[in-house]
């Protein structure tokens, strides 16, 4: 890093931590971020390379490692760990997450937490929009954290991770072209990796979606490669996992397990370099958090168990065959949880027939490779010093991992005794920012609100999914409007939305609390139409609305939204705070198959 971008980096912590320290959130950040010298004396060090474990001390300066030996003694200053009886390995990396705001915790801060007290150091997040990067990157930079890399999401229409969100959240592409084109858009954002949803199939338990051809996925690879983008897909299907490999990706990031592996597949990823992420984790009959079976439908319980069994046999023959396998969970879906699903991974690796010594490696060397960051994974002279010390000896019994002493992030001891961590890693959410009257106005011509928030659609998701259209159009009497359009699908609860996010990303809440209400004005056609406000927690607020041919202005009183219950959860109904505020939604439903629309303008607070 040149001396221009550190200070920048610098500069930019600084201003973030001085936000915290006045908002309460942060103290002792210099903690988090101390240069100091570390010698960490009389480990049992398991380096990742392949060579057996070796007693040593390990020097670190800079957040590197400086030097290995048992000759090795701490400069003037440094701190000393004595770390004699314990193991000292390259700290884990999972390359398959979801920080999703349904999981539990959902908070950036606890979710970073899980990870550093399970010794994972670099953390790939499959879930976010592009347009919450850089606010969440923003976040995790004041707080003591694992690396977390960001996935561009890209899938088919309808296609498994499109049949939920719209195109600022799931890019859809369905052409050689337009995969082209998609890779182009995300890449403005700096993603550092791209995740494509090739294979429709629902493991047998759901109705499949649509399917990436491979021609789109092949133009789509080799686009993305030239922004020296990697590609991870959700594939699950030994026919597609050819596709996949053919088409040159370069990590399959599910199981492949409706079926066994066979010779053309494994020469085929042999070839074209790609390497596996299994994420069994995920797939664990059982779930990791012990739930699943009691509460399961017999027939699918089965078809779990023969999916299981046929991705714990492909792990075993890609591995025997030489193909790379690494650590990825899909942690944050249901029953998979942040952290601890890390260490389920490697154990379940190990059930499936590789040696404690080989998992680790998959976790720490081949992971690294994968994602691409050469810097880290190994303990080598040079490299990136993300460290954990364990009791034990994790390459001779797996299970070990799990009595994790301290973890190191570059050098910062983020978990174990003596560690420091700032308040802002026992944060719920950032700051509330303040928020300027006018919400929209529509006089921009590139997506963006008055706010310089980036508008998103939102319908009910599915298969059977209603479409709509929503796009600034011209006004009779001047000035612009938004309009949203859409034919409904046959559910009984189908919707078409219009999302005015309040910040950018809807990563940091804002704060209303000096209005009284929301203000617009409005036409539309729909028997059910109505505005939403969401807030921190799936809080949501909502209030009808009546539907005219002609504009009309109307104004919502924030006392007149009535609380909801959480989206898919168990708990009271949401009582309105003001100061925790994400998005405005405004949405019409109806009969299923019919048309409807609406149109706003001028959203304001009052």
């Amino acid at each position: 890093m040149n001396m221009h971008n550190k200070n920048g980096r610098a500069r930019k912590l600084a201003l973030m931590t001085a936000l915290l320290l006045a908002t309460g959130q942060a103290s002792v950040v210099a903690q988090a971020t101390d240069t100091q010298p570390l010698l960490i004396r009389d480990a049992m060090v398991f380096d990742g390379t392949g060579r057996a474990a070796y007693p040593a001390n390990v020097l670190v300066e800079e957040g590197k490692i400086a030097a290995i030996g048992t000759d090795v003694v701490a400069p003037k200053g440094a701190r000393v760990v004595n770390a004699r009886g314990q193991a000292l390995l390259p700290g884990l990396l999972d390359l398959h997450t979801h920080w999703t705001p349904n999981a539990v915790p959902s908070a950036l801060p606890l979710v970073a937490n899980l990870y550093m007290a399970a010794g994972v150091t670099t953390v790939s997040d499959f879930h976010e929009p592009p347009e919450a990067y850089a606010p969440r990157r923003e976040w995790l930079a004041s707080i003591a954290a694992p690396e977390v890399k960001f996935a561009a999401r890209m899938s088919t229409p309808l296609g498994h991770g499109a049949d939920w969100g719209d195109e600022n959240t799931t890019r859809w592409v369905n052409s050689p072209a337009s995969a082209r084109a998609g890779v182009q858009a995300v890449a403005a954002y700096k993603p550092d990796f791209i995740k494509a949803f090739t294979d429709g199939w629902r493991y047998s338990n759901a109705a499949d979606n649509s399917s990436m051809d491979e021609e789109t996925l092949t133009a789509l690879v080799d686009e993305a490669h030239k922004f020296g983008l990697k590609v991870f897909t959700h594939t699950v299907m030994v026919k597609r996992g050819k596709s996949a490999a053919r088409a040159g990706v370069d990590v399959i990031a599910h199981s492949v397990q409706d079926g066994p592996v066979d010779a053309e597949l494994i020469e085929l990823m042999r070839t074209h370099g790609t390497a596996y992420a299994p994420s069994l984790a995920v797939y664990l009959p059982e779930r990791v958090d012990g739930s699943g079976r009691a509460n399961g439908k017999p027939d699918v319980l089965r078809q779990r168990e023969q999916n299981f069994a046929n991705a714990l046999g492909n792990v075993k023959a890609l591995h025997d065959a030489g193909i790379p396998v690494v650590v990825g969970t899909d942690a944050g879906m249901t029953g998979t949880p942040h952290g601890t699903s890390t260490l389920r991974e490697l154990e379940l690796l190990v059930q499936a027939g590789l040696t404690a010594d080989e998992a680790l490696i998959a976790g720490t060397a081949h992971s690294a490779k994968a994602l691409g960051v050469d810097d880290r994974g190994t303990i080598e002279v040079g490299k990136r010093a993300d460290l954990l010390l364990v009791k034990g000896e994790p390459w001779a019994r797996i299970s070990d991992i799990r009595n994790t002493q301290q973890v190191y992030v570059a050098g910062r001891q983020v978990h174990g005794k003596g560690a420091v961590l700032p308040a802002g890693n026992r944060a719920t959410a950032l700051p509330a920012l303040p928020v300027a009257a006018l919400v929209d106005d529509f006089e921009r011509d590139n997506g963006r609100t008055a706010l310089d928030t980036l508008r998103i659609d939102e319908a009910d998701g599915g298969n059977d999914r209603t479409v709509q259209v929503t796009e600034v159009v011209a006004r009779e009497t001047g000035g612009k409007a938004l309009a949203t359009q859409a034919k409904l699908s046959s559910k009984e609860s189908a919707f078409a939305a219009a999302i005015l996010p309040l910040s950018r990303g809807s990563v940091a809440p804002v704060d209303a609390r000096a209005y009284r209400g929301v203000r617009f004005e409005l036409r539309g056609s729909s028997p059910e139409l109505r505005l939403e406000v969401r807030a921190l927690n799936n809080r949501r607020f909502t209030a009808p609305l009546q539907a005219q041919a002609q504009w009309h202005t109307v104004e919502i009183p924030f006392s007149a939204l009535q609380g909801q219950p959480p989206y898919r959860a168990k708990a009271p109904i949401a009582e309105w705070k003001g100061n925790d505020l994400q998005q405005l939604v405004f949405s019409a439903g109806g009969e299923p198959g019919g048309k409807v629309w609406f149109e706003i303008d001028n959203v304001t607070f009052y």
